[in-house]
């Protein structure tokens, strides 16, 4: 038996909480993944984990070999990292989950760079605004905006920002009028979207003397894609505020319309988060340098 191989498939099959899962993460069949851990607990001669036909959990015994096993294959990746070539080399299958927008506008146009310089590198990327939970879907790291959650298991990096952009079709405020001032806003129509968390339209934030005001626009329509919220702003059908690098070529172009431009909000963060112990995995490290460097040297990077 590999102890080694046996420890790996262990700690991904803790980790997703799933022996396919497990086994797809690490390219080997499930009967695989099942018969090493088998035999990790025959040679160790205690059961690390409960099975059921539902799910699965840690034994005391499981829990206490999976927390050395993490420090262990830790160790190792430090280690091997240290070196120019064998396996510092990025290499394997790479779990990214990119909020959709982020993803389809900026990430997957420049990927092809970065398969370029990582050749080994086998990239699944999702692309999704939902919360997901790194450990139990086997996900390396996430690109994310807004503020992240404190989590004393994960690292945020922050690696640009955007802004809000309050903009109509010239249409739409041909017919309805431009809004001054956010008391206006009452006597006009917006598009409204849905949270995925809560499933309600969410507010408008801004900032008047520096305070907080949210504001809830009167509205006909709500959607939960961020590009069919942008074309119902293009088709006229009312008012949206979305990120600016949403619509800056509609901006450039004429077809959207910013307005309220005196009223400001926060800069909303884009960070990259990984488990703070995977960075010393070379696969993991190259991607969220090449991120952060891609964010770097577009208009979304810090300080442009």
């Amino acid at each position: 038996m590999d102890r080694l191989q046996a420890m790996q498939v262990f700690a991904r099959v803790v980790e997703t909480n799933s022996f396919n899962r497990a086994a797809e993460a690490l390219g080997i069949m499930p009967s695989s993944a099942t018969r090493m851990i088998k035999n990790l607990e025959d040679y160790l001669g205690v059961r690390l984990l409960n099975r059921t036909t539902r799910q699965l959990s840690l034994t005391a015994d499981g829990e206490h070999y999976y927390r050395h096993c993490r420090q262990v294959l830790a160790d190792i990746d430090r280690a091997e990292s240290t070196f120019p070539g064998g396996n510092a080399t990025p290499r394997g299958r790479l779990r990214v989950d990119i909020s959709n927008s982020l993803g389809r506008l900026f990430v997957l146009p420049a990927v092809r760079e970065y398969q370029q310089r990582f050749p080994e590198v086998e990239l699944v990327i999702g692309l999704s605004d939902r919360t997901v939970d790194l450990v139990q879907e086997g996900i390396d790291c996430v690109v994310r905006t807004g503020v992240p959650l404190d989590s004393a298991s994960l690292v945020a990096r922050q690696i640009g920002s955007f802004d809000w952009v309050t903009c109509a079709s010239p249409q739409y405020l041909q017919a309805y009028g431009v809004p001054r001032s956010l008391d206006d806003l009452q006597k006009h129509q917006s598009v409204g979207y849905l949270s995925s968390r809560t499933g309600r339209s969410i507010e408008w934030h801004y900032l008047v003397n520096d305070e907080p005001v949210f504001v809830r626009v009167p509205e006909k329509l709500a959607v939960n894609d961020t590009d069919g919220y942008v074309t119902c702003g293009l088709e006229g059908l009312g008012l949206i505020r979305v990120g600016s690098y949403m619509v800056w070529p509609h901006l450039d172009s004429g077809r959207l319309v910013s307005v309220l431009e005196g009223y400001t909000a926060p800069p909303v963060p884009i960070s990259v988060m990984y488990h703070h112990s995977s960075y010393h995995s070379p696969t993991l490290r190259s991607f969220v340098d090449w991120v952060i460097e891609l964010f770097k040297n577009s208009k979304l990077g810090l300080g442009n």
